[in-house]
């Protein structure tokens, strides 16, 4: 059975710099999901963004991700990223977002246990949440049945959905299946998404609130995948709306 629709359920915007930070901040936000490169799905931020975003009071949790592309690593891959907890730990982040899987889309549980066990050498307080790995595993259920003995604090996901909203049948079989782990919802996620997935008994909603920016390039190319684009940044407006549908659930 689902647990009931709380007040407690909190609100994580995804941002990637300290003036995304602050807008979730004074939006009511109660923490970020710190990365780079949102548009390929989130990379590690670096030493001195995570510092930065420390600093502006709000807790910060980053995301561990080397590269983007599937979540199969290998042995140097997984090196990098057990030192990234570390460091990103170490320079102010509240916690770390992390997930690995095996060639056949189960959870690696042996990666799960080194990424956590380096969060909790740097503070016993670390919270470690799976990331959206979990919506390319064979079973998102049954992982999310694993996580409380890996010592995972929660997961990201979308039930497996392209958005939350489309997988919110399956995120409330997460919940249940979770057991003490906290189930967040995201991808796709709207404000006025937010009573249903509360409804299924979510601990948490996540939201890009993102808006362009208005000012990309022409010309010549930066990268295979650059098409001039203008960036993204966190819209104020957006992050109002989700904490007001968020607190007219309580």
């Amino acid at each position: 059975m689902n647990p009931a629709p709380s007040s407690t359920v909190a609100l994580e915007i995804a941002v990637t710099s300290p003036a995304g930070a602050l807008v979730a901040r004074d939006g009511g936000a109660d923490r970020v999901e710190l990365c780079v490169g949102l548009e390929l799905g989130g990379l590690t931020p670096s030493q001195a963004l995570v510092e930065a975003t420390h600093e502006t009071g709000i807790p910060a949790h980053a995301l561990v991700r080397c590269r983007p592309g599937a979540f199969v690593y290998d042995d140097d891959e997984l090196a990098l990223m057990e030192r990234e907890v570390r460091t990103v730990l170490r320079s102010g982040a509240a916690g770390v977002v992390v997930g690995a899987l095996r060639a056949d889309r189960t959870l690696d549980e042996d990666a799960l246990r080194r990424f956590v066990d380096a969060a909790r050498a740097v503070s016993a307080r670390a919270e470690v949440t799976l990331h959206r790995a979990v919506d390319h595993a064979a079973d998102p259920v049954a992982t999310a049945g694993r996580l409380a003995d890996l010592g995972l604090t929660r997961v990201l996901t979308s039930g497996g959905a392209p958005s939350a909203p489309a997988g919110a049948a399956t995120i409330a079989r997460m919940v249940d299946a979770a057991g003490p782990v906290q189930v967040m919802a995201g991808a796709g996620v709207r404000p006025g998404d937010v009573p249903a997935l509360v409804g299924a008994g979510v601990a948490a909603v996540h939201l890009s609130a993102k808006r362009s920016a208005g000012t990309g390039h022409a010309g010549v190319p930066m990268g295979a995948g650059d098409r001039g684009d203008a960036h993204s940044v966190t819209d104020a407006t957006v992050v109002a709306a989700a904490r007001a549908a968020l607190d007219g659930t309580a």
